[in-house]
């Protein structure tokens, strides 16, 4: 909005949100410098929208931010609160992370390209973990397949009966204690990973709100792209998991579920490290 100031206004009166230069004709103007936070605000509703597109968008398309929960949440039968609980801690520690490393490197003056280099060190670390937990979890649910398999064993009785069932090992061979431990250790395992596993897109966004001064716009951008991730994260795991369960029979995927799920998730960090998803 312009005021307009009367000639024979005091240089106090004009100064404040506005300043005054004189026309051609030498009579007063004002410049509303408000103007200015017009356009910050402008700025920042385009990069909300743009933390809230971005955020979406990075985690649709990598599917190493869900896969590796609908493959686990199956095979190790987990109940809905368990595969959200899960699944939202992973994301909450990997946004935090590149928030964590966003903010060392503002403090510390370093620029993009060094960034991108810490970032892509990151990367490097968490497919090879991601690539390692899936092979090893393949190697487990192959074990579990042999010791399970049903055969036959024939006894004959000094009476001259015989009988002949089937039973696997698994139960009689495999200590509980174990199987809890592995139940305990899969989560955070996949926690540690996420937080090492890169976040490229939201530190350039929130470099912008940080570097002018202004902490809450930069827990906006930050609120709003983590909302996106874990809102996309936690869509396409219950979708593809409880989902699809009403449509499709997993007999198949019950039994061989462990080797499948470490096959996947070891597929999964491999196009990470070659292909570049």
């Amino acid at each position: 909005m312009l005021f307009n100031c009367h000639p024979r206004a005091s240089e106090a009166q004009t100064r404040g949100s506005h300043d005054t230069n004189d026309d051609s004709k030498g009579n007063p103007r004002t410049i509303d410098t408000n103007d200015d936070t017009e356009v910050g605000d402008a700025n920042m509703l385009i990069l909300l929208f743009s933390a809230l597109s971005v955020g979406f968008v990075h985690t649709l398309l990598g599917p190493d931010h869900y896969v590796p929960f609908i493959v686990l949440a199956k095979s190790r039968n987990w109940s809905v609160i368990k595969t959200t609980i899960v699944t939202l801690l992973c994301g909450i520690g990997h946004v935090l992370s590149a928030v964590a490393l966003g903010v060392v490197a503002i403090y510390l003056g370093l620029t993009l390209n060094k960034l991108d280099f810490i970032e892509s060190f990151r990367g490097e670390i968490a497919a090879w973990l991601l690539i390692g937990f899936g092979f090893a979890y393949f190697i487990w649910g192959l074990r579990t397949i042999i010791r399970n398999k049903k055969h036959s064993h024939f006894h004959l009785y000094g009476d001259g009966m015989a009988h002949i069932h089937n039973h696997g090992h698994s139960d009689d061979h495999v200590h509980v204690h174990t199987k809890e431990g592995l139940k305990e250790a899969t989560p955070w395992v996949l926690f540690i990973i996420f937080i090492l596993g890169p976040c490229e897109p939201l530190i350039p966004l929130i470099m912008y709100p940080a570097i002018q001064g202004s902490l809450v716009n930069t827990i906006l951008v930050i609120t709003f792209f983590g909302l996106a991730t874990l809102v996309t994260m936690l869509f396409m795991v219950l979708t593809a998991v409880y989902g699809a369960k009403k449509l499709l029979r997993f007999s198949l995927f019950e039994r061989y579920g462990n080797a499948t799920a470490g096959m996947v998730i070891c597929g999964c960090g491999l196009a990470i490290k070659f292909l570049g998803v």
